[in-house]
């Protein structure tokens, strides 16, 4: 959001929600529209359960002035109405996860109150996402794993222009010191579970940062070895980043940032793999091509443990230089080029 604001320094934004102070002030700076949900009851803390408005609340904004339109979604933002004689592109992050093929982990234990009524919300919300995807002139996707779901749900295609990361931000340390990481959001999908059941048995030393839902559990079976530092600084990230041994990433990602921003910093990823990180981490195939990173092929602690054991037999032949390098492929300055040149196309088609 912060390089459309860039990109585009006299653009309106229009949200479904906006806190103030809760974003960067290169966002702040623009003008900001909400939807009519902004003035809901304990909107702030609870918009999750104004979902089945969202997409009454999205089509409520009067954009019929506007030649070009560039909605940033996750949910519902493609789905605006809008002058047909307008160009809609859609940056997609993914097709909704919780109403598709995710649904039964986010609503799996709803409850009989909850469970009865939302299945037939869902249903709407699915017909809905549908029907919406037909309103967008060009989607572009985050990854070809977002693409080929893209495809699979709405029947579109899309062309893949990868995030931004700010990797000046991050940089290579002298010095490795003896200790895993794990950076993440403490949700069911992200299967941290299964890493800190794995470093158990390993008793290797691994430092959690993020916090959530399963933090109690995830405390509760983790065993001395293992330390949680919450969500840090981003000045202690990068440090932590560039000193890790290895990122472990047990979960799927449509594209995954974090993976990026630790070879920014010149280290390994041992991940899951499965989604955009197949995309992101070059993996290891033999001491002249050591690659990026290794990947494991089932989520469980023992796959992980093996991952772990056979990085470390092949530690050495990492390059912290060559890690870097492939994490440049989706520096901010190539998503700027990149999205700019695909205005350019758009526009001068027209």
């Amino acid at each position: 959001m912060e390089q459309f604001c860039r990109m585009f320094p006299d653009a309106d934004i229009f949200t479904l929600f906006h806190f103030e102070g809760s974003v960067s002030p290169t966002i702040e700076e623009h003008s900001i529209r909400t939807s009519f949900l902004q003035r809901f009851p304990f909107a702030k803390k609870h918009y999750r359960n104004y979902l089945p408005l969202f997409p009454m609340a999205i089509e409520s904004f009067k954009l019929e002035d506007y030649d070009l339109i560039v909605s940033s979604s996750h949910c519902v933002a493609k789905g605006v109405l809008f002058n047909p004689e307008a160009v809609h592109i859609t940056y997609c992050f993914t097709p909704m996860r919780y109403i598709w093929d995710r649904r039964y982990d986010y609503f799996g234990n709803s409850g009989k109150v909850r469970g009865t009524f939302i299945p037939f919300v869902l249903h709407y919300l699915r017909m809905w996402d549908v029907t919406s995807a037909s309103r967008v002139s060009h989607f572009i996707a985050i990854s070809e794993y977002v693409r080929r779901r893209i495809r699979a749900f709405y029947c579109r295609d899309a062309t893949v222009i990868y995030p931004p990361v700010d990797c000046d931000r991050f940089q290579p340390s002298d010095s490795v010191e003896d200790y895993y990481l794990l950076v993440s959001a403490f949700a069911p999908y992200k299967k941290l579970d299964q890493a800190i059941l794995a470093f158990n048995k390993l008793g290797r030393r691994l430092l959690v940062v993020g916090n959530g839902q399963e933090e109690r559990k995830l405390k509760s079976i983790s065993r001395e070895n293992i330390e949680f530092m919450g969500w840090v600084s981003e000045e202690k990230l990068a440090d932590l980043y560039a000193k890790c041994r290895a990122l472990i990433f047990p979960g799927v990602e449509d594209f995954g940032l974090v993976p990026v921003e630790v070879q920014a910093a010149g280290r390994p990823v041992i991940a899951y793999g499965k989604g955009g990180v197949l995309e992101s981490v070059i993996p290891f195939k033999d001491r002249n091509a050591p690659g990026t990173g290794m990947f494991f092929r089932k989520q469980t602690p023992l796959a992980i443990i093996e991952a772990v054991e056979a990085f470390e037999r092949v530690e050495g032949y990492f390059s912290s230089e060559v890690i870097r390098e492939n994490a440049m492929r989706f520096d901010a300055k190539e998503f700027v080029e990149t999205f700019k040149r695909f205005i350019d196309g758009i526009v001068g088609q027209g």
